[in-house]
């Protein structure tokens, strides 16, 4: 998996103080995306080892108390992100205890493979559906289009 951006201080993305990675790869390919540089699989920098182990360490870090972290993209949900994702999502669940996680995927819940579902049972918050132009809404919070849908799993 590659990624463009993490930000280990993030207030933007989600609720409280985050974690926030923003990975590459995104097959919806929406008009009006504002993160279309994410689109390629191959673009970006590769998602090593020592970074998961740098969020892992970030969420953790009594310093700056953050309530979780959020994965966004292109599409974190990318069938050939899931693997990296799901490795780092249960990373997350068993080594930073009381930390949400939340995903941003175009995908809708209702069409997520088998391997995509893994991941999602392991989440608080999935926001879906793909960004919509013409429901495009400024005042909405943690989605960009009317269409997408915030799923409280846990």
């Amino acid at each position: 998996m590659n990624f463009h951006q993490y930000y280990p201080v993030d207030i933007v993305n989600g609720p409280g103080t985050r974690c926030t990675l923003f990975v590459a790869g995104c097959v919806h390919e929406c008009p009006g995306c504002y993160n279309k540089s994410t689109w390629r699989l191959n673009s970006g920098a590769h998602f090593t080892p020592e970074m998961e182990a740098q969020i892992i360490q970030d969420l953790n870090d009594t310093r700056i108390k953050r309530q979780g972290l959020s994965l966004s993209g292109g599409d974190p949900l990318h069938p050939q992100n899931v693997p990296a994702i799901l490795t780092l999502v249960r990373r997350v669940r068993a080594e930073c205890p009381g930390k949400d996680i939340w995903i941003w995927t175009g995908y809708k819940l209702e069409e997520l493979t088998p391997a995509q579902r893994e991941v999602v049972d392991l989440i608080n918050v999935l926001v879906d559906g793909k960004f919509m132009q013409d429901l495009k809404d400024p005042a909405l919070i943690w989605r960009g289009s009317s269409n997408q849908v915030i799923h409280y799993l846990r």
